[in-house]
């Protein structure tokens, strides 16, 4: 009871000094844990090191890469580059022979090159041209009779200084030649076609032409069988030869061996 009675007098002391503005000294505070003040500046001190030490290794590197740009620029001349005379490396190519055009000749006499077809062919060349006896001239003349005529001289019709100077006749060969290209053919003229290209075509019309008021002769075609000089036949022309030489020098042993009898 006489410990209890001294708690509760020491409880009423201490709320009596808390309400006059008085604090109860429960003595100096314990250091649970002691703070070295020196440990802050090691820490910088480390933390500067390691920064310079990367910033020389990135300089070291970048010095070193600058370095080896130079020489390698000196070395293959980066800067300056050699172009070689021919680029690249040349390839040779076996020259093939292109394939031979078939003649006019030859065209005329094909299977479905007829006048027909050459009808069909003119109607490319109505819209600047007429055909029929009589027919009016155009942008370009009247075609009636024109194969066998001479070149540039339909009348009533201005033609280019190139044509009306050409000279010549309109043949097989000079139609298929003027159809084929007319500028290529004749320089300066003023017709505006590109021509043909394809010579059964050619062929086909210049025989619907010559059906309209012309009677060219058509030529006939030969199938000519052209035979290598070291072929067959330059074998067979050469073994008459041999055999009468041949001959030739038994004849002539025969006649000295009757001469010394």
């Amino acid at each position: 009871m006489a410990l209890k009675k001294l708690a509760n007098d020491a409880f009423i002391s201490d709320v009596f000094r808390l309400a006059q503005g008085q604090a109860r000294d429960y003595g100096a505070p314990k250091m649970t844990q002691e703070t070295n003040t020196q440990d802050t500046p090691d820490t910088d001190s480390d933390s500067g090191d390691m920064f310079n030490t990367v910033a020389g290794w990135v300089l070291f590197a970048a010095g070193l890469g600058l370095g080896l740009s130079i020489v390698s620029d000196k070395v293959f001349h980066a800067y300056d580059p050699q172009r070689p005379e021919v680029a690249g490396y040349p390839v040779e190519v076996a020259e093939e022979a292109g394939e031979v055009e078939m003649t006019m000749t030859q065209a005329l006499n094909m299977d479905g090159v007829d006048v027909s077809a050459g009808e069909r062919v003119f109607a490319k060349c109505s819209a600047c041209h007429t055909i029929e006896a009589g027919g009016a001239n155009g942008v370009g003349p009247n075609l009636h009779g024109i194969m066998g005529a001479p070149i540039g001289a339909v009348g009533g019709y201005e033609y280019s200084s190139a044509m009306a100077s050409f000279g010549g006749q309109w043949g097989w060969d000079e139609m298929n030649d003027w159809l084929n290209n007319p500028r290529g053919y004749m320089d300066g003229t003023k017709m505006g076609f590109a021509g043909l290209s394809s010579i059964e075509d050619r062929a086909a019309v210049a025989l619907y032409m010559n059906e309209n008021g012309s009677s060219l002769a058509v030529p006939e075609y030969v199938a000519e069988a052209a035979e290598e000089s070291t072929g067959e036949g330059a074998l067979e022309e050469e073994a008459p030869v041999e055999e009468a030489a041949a001959e030739e020098a038994n004849a002539d042993e025969t006649a000295a061996a009757e001469a010394s009898e």
